[in-house]
């Protein structure tokens, strides 16, 4: 099978081109009052101002789980709910694109054929637009129509949520993909036709504690892996949490010092742009850099085309070391290379995304399930923290 599942990179044209400006934001009273909601949130929580001065008085924490099925560790999906009654879809979530699309009824391509289709008749809350989308990743593409409806995600209930519902769903690939759609988790502008992201939507709501959220993803094909809306659960990491601040706000972009092994710089010598993407399969940068790494760790082309090493000299192979930030993330072996049923295939793979701030690396789930990672959309930057 081919390791490298590339959702988070959308049409180049729509990326980092745009940028956010830097907005306050709005706080969760402010949105539970605009949105008529203060009075009996406050009603349900038996609050009021003055019970921060008494010890029994906790604020309360609107943090949501999702839990979200790691598929041989190459994809991570969880289940959604759109509509009413709910009509569910397993969908990516996507820390490298921004919109929610699902198959729908009206679409034709093969890839529809073998999925959960929504359809508008079968909801009492749907409301249809004039508006359409298209969006193109590095495998696979989708067009379609906007609709707004009810999206039950984590626990929450998410209204008036503008998503794509596909007509159009070329080539192989999505047929073959095991979940139904895509849930984007990035910045507004590089967002589809201006949909409002599913997370901005959550925020503007009031229905989160904190405008941040947090993945972890396990390993070696385990369960547990969630995505925290709201909140950070210290339980899935071990030490303190390294910030670093987002450099473009289009994807989650962050800066990188080095790449370093056995204490030599074998990439990004003198700095270099990544994405952190959990829906990337690999660790992907520009291709001469990554054909120099996958010289060092002696992995050579199968007739698969994949990169394969030895699965034997894996104990002997060095950490592989992302210094960001000031602060060193170390890549074991055990990490960068994924083993399948009979061979041992290197987690890096070449490519080459050229921006306005030079060429991209991609911190795919190779590099987050080591790491524990926050994406802080209040404050502009990322946490990490090795996984616990």
């Amino acid at each position: 099978m081919k390791w490298l599942l590339l959702l988070g990179l959308v049409a180049l044209s729509e990326c980092i081109i745009y940028k956010v400006p830097l907005v306050r934001k709005k706080s969760l009273r402010h949105n539970l009052s605009k949105h008529g909601l203060l009075k009996d949130f406050l009603k349900k929580h038996n609050l009021n101002p003055a019970k921060k001065y008494f010890p029994q008085g906790e604020a309360p924490t609107l943090i949501h789980e999702q839990p979200l099925e790691n598929y041989l560790d190459t994809e991570y999906f969880g289940t959604i709910g759109i509509g009413t009654p709910a009509q569910n879809f397993t969908v990516v979530f996507d820390t490298g694109s921004s919109n929610l699309w699902v198959p729908s009824v009206y679409c034709s391509s093969f890839a529809c054929s073998d999925h959960n289709l929504f359809n508008p008749q079968d909801s009492s809350t749907y409301r249809a637009t004039s508006k359409t989308v298209s969006i193109t990743y590095g495998t696979g593409s989708m067009t379609g129509i906007l609709g707004y409806d009810t999206v039950k995600v984590g626990g929450i209930s998410d209204t008036n949520q503008i998503f794509g519902l596909s007509e159009s769903e070329p080539g192989f690939f999505l047929y073959f993909a095991p979940f139904d759609g895509i849930l984007g988790l990035a910045y507004p502008s590089i967002s589809s036709s201006g949909a409002t992201p599913v997370f901005d939507n959550i925020w503007n709501q009031g229905l989160v504690s904190q405008d941040l959220f947090s993945v972890y993803l396990s390993a070696d094909d385990k369960s547990g892996s969630v995505v925290i809306f709201g909140g950070i659960d210290s339980s899935y990491y071990t030490g303190s949490l390294n910030w670093v601040p987002v450099s473009v706000e289009g994807y989650w972009q962050i800066s990188v010092d080095s790449i370093t092994m056995n204490g030599k710089t074998i990439a990004c010598a003198e700095g270099c742009q990544a994405i952190v993407d959990t829906g990337t399969s690999l660790l992907t940068g520009p291709t001469s850099p990554i054909a120099n790494i996958q010289s060092d760790i002696g992995a050579s082309e199968n007739l698969l085309g994949e990169m394969v090493v030895s699965c034997s000299a894996i104990s002997s192979l060095p950490d592989i070391i992302f210094t960001i930030n000031g602060v060193q993330y170390p890549l074991p072996p055990s990490a960068y290379i994924l083993k399948s049923e009979d061979s041992c295939i290197s987690g890096f793979e070449g490519m080459d995304v050229s921006t306005e701030s030079g060429e991209l690396w991609i911190l795919g789930d190779v590099f987050i399930r080591q790491y524990f990672t926050v994406f802080d959309r209040a404050n502009n930057q990322v946490g990490l923290a090795p996984v616990a």
